[in-house]
């Protein structure tokens, strides 16, 4: 991959090498952000759902809270958003997100439709761009993989029933 040109660069400012997101307000406002969605949805939903079934099916849960969190941060954020970005350098930023985050979050999006029901399918888009925001901002996948194994652990506990 090759670097930033000089206006990308000065379009979105990069964290610092010494960057540490525990430190970082909006980083744990994305961490809060997930419990509150996962609040209102309960008020919503009232799921009919065991809390157990981690214990029950712990391969399971490991492939939806790790593995695929991991997976997916790999190859729509590291491998994507990357190639997005280098072919379109001056698409975006917007508000802090970068058109190669925009076209990726949709495209994310679209792929969860082929697994999940379209108002399912459609609330990743939001994670989706906080994710891709970490990405650009860090220019590593390490806070965007952290966020994405957090928002789907904490789902996959809360509403999801595999039986």
């Amino acid at each position: 991959m090759r670097l930033r040109a000089d206006s990308d660069a000065a379009a979105i400012r990069r964290f610092p090498a010494h960057y540490r997101p525990w430190r970082d307000a909006l980083f744990w406002l994305a961490v809060l952000a997930a419990p509150v969605f996962w609040a209102g949805l309960e008020l919503l939903t009232h799921p009919t759902v065991d809390p157990y079934w981690p214990l029950h099916e712990p391969r399971r849960f490991a492939l939806v809270a790790l593995a695929y969190p991991v997976l997916e941060e790999i190859v729509f954020r590291g491998m994507l958003q990357e190639w997005l970005r280098e072919r379109w350098p001056n698409f975006g930023p917007t508000a802090g997100i970068t058109g190669a985050n925009l076209l990726t979050s949709a495209i994310f999006s679209a792929a969860h439709g082929l697994a999940h029901p379209l108002p399912w399918a459609l609330a990743t888009f939001m994670p989706s761009l906080v994710f891709g925001y970490f990405k650009d901002k860090s220019g590593t996948l390490s806070q965007s993989i952290v966020l994405h194994i957090f928002y789907n652990a904490g789902y996959f506990l809360i509403f999801w029933n595999p039986h």
